[in-house]
């Protein structure tokens, strides 16, 4: 595609691209945001660099895709549940993302997308790696596709004891999703279980489940289908959940890596 507004740099062939030429700390023109959802399409992961952003403009920029969803169990700053809080020092037992996942897929309607600003990054290290689960689909044999295309799998979050003594915004979900998912935007079928929140495959024998699973899970971590983001301070990544998973690389203890996420409600996945 061919853009007037702005400036698009892919990262690979397969996802990600970094967007020039634009300051999210200001209003969008229709035509600017226009473009930017389109990249956002194409290339399902897309980065913004050196983005000083205020709380507040990161919530406007955030809302121009939608309202904005609130993690059930997450700390947040600013007295705003949908500023969710991103950190990791030497005092940390965990690191946010530590695996492939898709956000909060657990919820009945999980999010669509996900926009992270971070404002304090390590020296070296805490990259984020995003999967495209459109090229996991297509990698997928055709009988193996129309298999999985009839199934459903269970999605359930258990945040106890993750984020400290912090009291949840709500009951720890549970919902059953296609495992191939269709996108409402570009009608593209996806892959959707995650090690992160899938739990079983409905109809299966625990066995089957667990080995179904395992092979899935194994697939989506093919580094054919993903690309790595080099954080810098006030880099901002944003990426469409229903068709991609990303892990947070914790290479950097003892160093910080601090920001705020404002998340995008989504529509319950449809085959």
């Amino acid at each position: 595609m061919n853009y007037q507004y702005i400036r698009v740099e892919p990262l690979t062939p397969t996802i990600g691209a970094t967007i020039h030429g634009v300051d999210l700390s200001r209003p969008l023109d229709d035509e600017t945001f226009d473009e930017i959802h389109q990249a956002w399409m194409e290339h399902l992961v897309v980065f913004f660099r050196d983005q000083e952003l205020t709380p507040e403009q990161h919530l406007e920029f955030g809302r121009r895709f939608g309202p904005l969803h609130i993690h059930p169990a997450a700390p947040y700053v600013h007295d705003n549940p949908e500023l969710m809080q991103i950190h990791t020092d030497r005092h940390s037992q965990r690191n946010n993302g530590a695996g492939w996942h898709s956000d909060v897929s657990a919820d009945e309607e999980p999010p669509l997308g996900s926009i992270l600003h971070l404002h304090q990054v390590p020296a070296k290290g805490g990259d984020t790696l995003f999967a495209n689960m459109y090229a996991a689909y297509d990698a997928l044999s055709g009988p193996m596709q129309a298999w999985l295309a009839g199934l459903n799998a269970v999605h359930r979050a258990d945040y106890a004891g993750l984020y400290g003594d912090h009291k949840p915004q709500r009951a720890f979900p549970q919902s059953t999703h296609p495992v191939i998912r269709a996108h409402p935007v570009t009608a593209k079928k996806a892959l959707y279980v995650n090690s992160g929140f899938t739990r079983r495959i409905e109809g299966l024998t625990a066995a089957e489940s667990r080995g179904l699973l395992q092979f899935l899970f194994e697939h989506i971590r093919n580094p054919a289908f993903q690309c790595r983001f080099q954080w810098r301070q006030n880099s901002i990544a944003m990426w469409d959940n229903r068709c991609t998973q990303h892990l947070a690389v914790w290479d950097y203890f003892p160093d910080t890596r601090s920001g705020i996420r404002v998340t995008v409600k989504g529509d319950r996945p449809f085959c």
